[in-house]
C-alpha cells in the first residue's frame, strides 16, 4: 500500500474510533445528565471553548508539536471528557468540556494540514495534480469518519437495552413530554430514564477505550512528516498571527453579504442543538426511554450522510436556491408538527420520521452554506470560514445555553423565527448577487469544502 494512503487510513480510523465515543456521548448528554441541565450546559461550554480555541491555538500547536503529535494530544482532550462523565458533576464535567473544546480546533486543523501535505507529497512524486489527490484523500477520510455517528449511537442503545428496570410509562408522565414539557426532571420517571450505574460505567468504559485506541493508532502507526516535506508544511502553516487573524475575521463583517448570512449560519447551530439537546430528551427519552436515543440518532446520521452526498451532486442541476427552499420548508414543517404532536410510545415510527427529515434538511444547510461561503468569498476564504465557524458555534452555544431555561415550545418558536429571518436575509444576498452581475447566472457549483463541513462534529 502506498505510504501516504496508509497514513490517510490511520487518521481516518483514528477519527472513527474517537468520534464513535464522542458522538454517542453528545447525543446522551441531555438525557444522561439532566439534573439542573448539566448535560446541555457542558455542550454549551464545549462550543464556547471551541470558538476561543479556533482563533489562536491551531497554528501555535501545529508549529510547536507538528501534525502527528497535535492530533494525538488533541485526542487526549476527548478522552478526558469521557473520564469526566464517570463522575459527572459541575466540578468535573464543565472543566473537561473546556478541555475538549480547546482540543477540538487543533485536532481538525492538524488533520486538514496533514492530509493536505500527504496529498501534495504523493502528487509531486506521481506527477499528478495536487488538488485532485487532496480531494481523494479527504473523500476517503469522510467516507470512513461519517459512520462514527452510527457506531457510537448503536453501542449506547445496545447497552442500555440490557437494563431490566423498565417501567410502564403513565399517561400522566407522558403529558410532560413534547413541546409543552413541564420544565421538571420528567425523564427520571419514565421507562429506563435512569439506567443502572453498572450499565453507564460499561458504556463509558467502552467509549474511553475507543478513545485510547484512537490515540495509540495515531502514535504507533502515523508517520511523522518527512524532512523533505518541511517546505510544504511551512507554506501551509504560515498563517497570520492571532491578532491579525482575529481582526481579519471581524473586518470581514464589513461585507454586507457576510452580515446577511449570519442568521443562516447560526441556524445550523440552532437546529443541530435542538435535535441533540431537546428532541432526544423531551420527546425520545421522555416517551420511549434513553435506550432509544441511539437508534433515533442513527436514523439522523444515516439520512444526513446519504443526503449530503446526494445534494452535493444534484446542486449543479437544481441550483442552491431550490435546495435552500427545500431545507426551509422541511424544517418548518417539522417544527409545526413538533408543536402539535404529543409523543406516545404507540407511535414508534413517528419518533424516527422527525430525525430523518431533520437529517435531510441539515445535509442541505451543511453542504450548501459551506459551498455558498466558498463561492461568495473566494478571495477571502480564511476570514469567511472563520466567520462560518464562529457564528455556527455561537448558534450551538445559545441553543444549549437556554435549553434548560425555556419550555420546548418556546425554543421551537425561536428556531422558527431564526429560520424565517435567515431565509429573508439569504434572499437579500441572492438579490445583491443578481444585481451585481445581472448578465451572469448566480453560481451554483458546490465547491469541495468537506473538511470544513464536519468541524461542527468536533
Amino acid at each position: 500500500m502506498e505510504r501516504n494512503l496508509k497514513n490517510v487510513l490511520v487518521i481516518s480510523f483514528g477519527f472513527l474510533l474517537l468520534f464513535t465515543a464522542y458522538g454517542g456521548l453528545q447525543s446522551l448528554q441531555s438525557s444522561l445528565h439532566s439534573e439542573e441541565g448539566l448535560g446541555v450546559a457542558s455542550l454549551s461550554v464545549v462550543y464556547a471553548a471551541l470558538i476561543l480555541s479556533s482563533m489562536f491555538l491551531p497554528p501555535i500547536l501545529i508549529k510547536k508539536l507538528g501534525c502527528k503529535w497535535t492530533i494525538a494530544g488533541s485526542m487526549c482532550c476527548y478522552i478526558v471528557f469521557s473520564l469526566g462523565n464517570f463522575y459527572a458533576s459541575w466540578y468535573t464535567l464543565i472543566p473537561t468540556s473546556v478541555i475538549l473544546g480547546l482540543g477540538g480546533a487543533p485536532l481538525w486543523s492538524a488533520k486538514c494540514t496533514y492530509l493536505t501535505i500527504a496529498g501534495n507529497s504523493y502528487a509531486e512524486k506521481a506527477g499528478k495534480n495536487g488538488k485532485d489527490i487532496i480531494n481523494q484523500y479527504f473523500g476517503v477520510f469522510f467516507l470512513i469518519f461519517q459512520s462514527s455517528g452510527i457506531w457510537g449511537n448503536l453501542i449506547s442503545s445496545l447497552i442500555f437495552s440490557q437494563a431490566s428496570n423498565r417501567v410502564e410509562i403513565s399517561e400522566e408522565n407522558l403529558a410532560c413530554c413534547g413541546a409543552y414539557d413541564c420544565l421538571t426532571d420528567t425523564t427520571n420517571t419514565t421507562g429506563l430514564a435512569e439506567p443502572s450505574n453498572s450499565l453507564i460505567y460499561t458504556l463509558l468504559g467502552i467509549y474511553t477505550a475507543s478513545g485510547v485506541l484512537a490515540v495509540l493508532l495515531i502514535v504507533i502507526f502515523l508517520d511523522q512528516i518527512k524532512p523533505d516535506q518541511a517546505e510544504t508544511e511551512k507554506e501551509i502553516l504560515e498563517t497570520p498571527s492571532f491578532c491579525s487573524t482575529f481582526l481579519a475575521t471581524f473586518q470581514h463583517l464589513k461585507d454586507k453579504r457576510q452580515c446577511l448570512l449570519i442568521p443562516l449560519t447560526m441556524t445550523s447551530g440552532f437546529e443541530q442543538g435542538f435535535l441533540s439537546g431537546d428532541y432526544t430528551k423531551t420527546y425520545v427519552t421522555c416517551a420511549l426511554g434513553i435506550h432509544y436515543v441511539g437508534y433515533v440518532m442513527i436514523c439522523f446520521s444515516s439520512v444526513n450522510s446519504l443526503c449530503s452526498l446526494l445534494f452535493g451532486k444534484i446542486s449543479q442541476f437544481t441550483g442552491r436556491k431550490l435546495l435552500f427552499a427545500l431545507a426551509a420548508v422541511t424544517n418548518t414543517a417539522c417544527i409545526i408538527a413538533l408543536l402539535l404532536w404529543k409523543p406516545h410510545p404507540k407511535q414508534l415510527a413517528v419518533f424516527f420520521v422527525f430525525p430523518a427529515l431533520w437529517g435531510l434538511s441539515d445535509a442541505i444547510w451543511q453542504t450548501q452554506t459551506n459551498g455558498l461561503y466558498g463561492i461568495l468569498f473566494e478571495k477571502h476564504k480564511e476570514a469567511a470560514f472563520a466567520n462560518y465557524r464562529l457564528w455556527e458555534s455561537f448558534g450551538f452555544v445559545i441553543a444549549f445555553g437556554y435549553s434548560t431555561k425555556l419550555q420546548v415550545y418556546i425554543k421551537l418558536y425561536i428556531l422558527l423565527s431564526v429560520l424565517v429571518l435567515s431565509m429573508v436575509m439569504y434572499g437579500a444576498v441572492e438579490y445583491l448577487e443578481a444585481k451585481s452581475s445581472p448578465g451572469t447566472p448566480t453560481a451554483t457549483k458546490k465547491e469541495n469544502v468537506g473538511p470544513l463541513t464536519e468541524e461542527t462534529d468536533m
